[in-house]
């Protein structure tokens, strides 16, 4: 189903074509609410329950796992998607001479974890080269083939941060399992966007920031754990992980056991009083949108918007490729003029690497699309080019 706009929700400048949601998503009124109570109930500490450091963060953990389609044990509480890589390295393991695959130019938060973790292990790090024809899969599936059970992991994207481009995880993940390997998803960039089939791609584990498509706050994510590694290592030791933390009065008789499930690898402090209603806020707009119609509803978008950048002599991620809600285009070196251009006329876009990087959300209407394609009109000469 496609969705009407929801600028309404958001309090975002008539004058401002926010196509900006893969660098940071704005938070709604109803989130602004959230937090506002959030912040009244801990100016009075006295009135916060023993039960509060729980609640909260609990109905987070179930409405995560709803929407990755597992359950709440799956799902533990982290500051960053830098944590929950580093929590995956952890728990994970390589022989001296196998390989860490990873994408050329994707986020450093799952690159620079395994370029240390591979060094300690005497492994190796191999980045599939970037492909002419945003086609990731292909490579990486050549890669796994040709090095076998050399290859301990791959470290991968749902969709590569500059352009957009899908990497069928699916395919790989079935490539890696033949192997032994396991793999480390970074999914800040997708999940809340576009459909994911936990059970077809069966990761070890998945980190996610949530202040893109998530709709949450910066200093909140969430990491989920498999089952077959619920028995690992967590990053820290603390004492709302441990069981029967819900005992206040209890806490000085040290146990050696752990809160059920993926629990155990939550951060400290993790009741976040006032991030983690941010967050359950956020995140029961999209349940409520429902993630098909949300990817639905921006590949439409997207598709508009590419038409009107190929109409300009643009080259947009080819359509075979491309993700339901993150748009790249190529830029062929002229990707700081172009930006400049669209910053000038009211238009917040990214660009990353030589790649112009669109990402509308449900606030974008067709003022907002109009107001895009004269920004870009401007930069671009009649004929179609620059």
């Amino acid at each position: 189903m496609i969705l009407p706009s929801q600028r309404g929700l958001f309090d975002i400048p008539r004058d401002l074509c926010y196509l900006n949601a893969a660098y940071m998503t704005p938070l709604t009124r109803a989130q602004q609410s959230a937090a506002d109570m959030a912040v009244a109930q801990n100016m009075r500490p006295w009135e916060v329950a023993p039960e509060d450091f729980f609640t909260t963060v609990e109905e987070v953990r179930g409405l995560a796992a709803t929407l990755l389609g597992t359950t709440a044990d799956h799902i533990a509480l982290v500051p960053a998607t830098s944590y929950g890589i580093a929590t995956a390295a952890r728990n994970l393991s390589a022989a001296p001479g196998q390989q860490v695959l990873l994408l050329e130019g994707q986020f450093p938060s799952n690159v620079y974890e395994w370029m240390h973790w591979a060094k300690r292990q005497g492994a190796e790090t191999v980045f599939i080269g970037t492909p002419d024809d945003d086609d990731w899969t292909g490579p990486l599936l050549a890669a796994i083939e040709a090095a076998g059970d050399r290859v301990a992991l791959a470290a991968l994207p749902n969709v590569h941060w500059s352009s957009g481009a899908v990497v069928d995880l699916p395919r790989v993940s079935a490539a890696l399992k033949k192997v032994g390997a396991a793999l480390v998803l970074d999914m800040t960039q997708s999940l809340g966007a576009m459909p994911f089939d936990l059970e077809a791609v069966d990761p070890d584990f998945i980190a996610m920031g949530s202040y893109k498509w998530l709709l949450g706050p910066y200093g909140l994510g969430l990491l989920y754990v498999a089952a077959r590694h619920h028995d690992g290592e967590p990053l820290e030791q603390n004492w709302i992980a441990r069981e029967d933390s819900e005992d206040f009065a209890g806490l000085v008789h040290y146990k050696q056991g752990y809160q059920p499930g993926a629990r155990r690898f939550d951060m400290g402090e993790r009741s976040q009083f006032i991030l983690a209603p941010v967050l359950k806020t956020g995140l029961r707009h999209i349940l409520d949108w429902g993630v098909d119609n949300i990817a639905a509803t921006l590949s439409a978008l997207n598709m508009r918007l590419a038409e009107r950048l190929a109409a300009m002599g643009l080259r947009p991620v080819d359509a075979a490729y491309r993700s339901p809600h993150l748009l790249g285009v190529h830029m062929d070196g002229r990707g700081g003029q172009v930006l400049q251009a669209l910053k000038q006329d009211g238009v917040s876009a990214s660009l990353r690497g030589d790649m112009l990087r669109l990402s509308p959300h449900l606030w974008v209407d067709r003022d907002d699309e109009d107001r895009f394609a004269a920004a870009l009109q401007d930069v671009c000469v009649p004929a179609g080019g620059f």
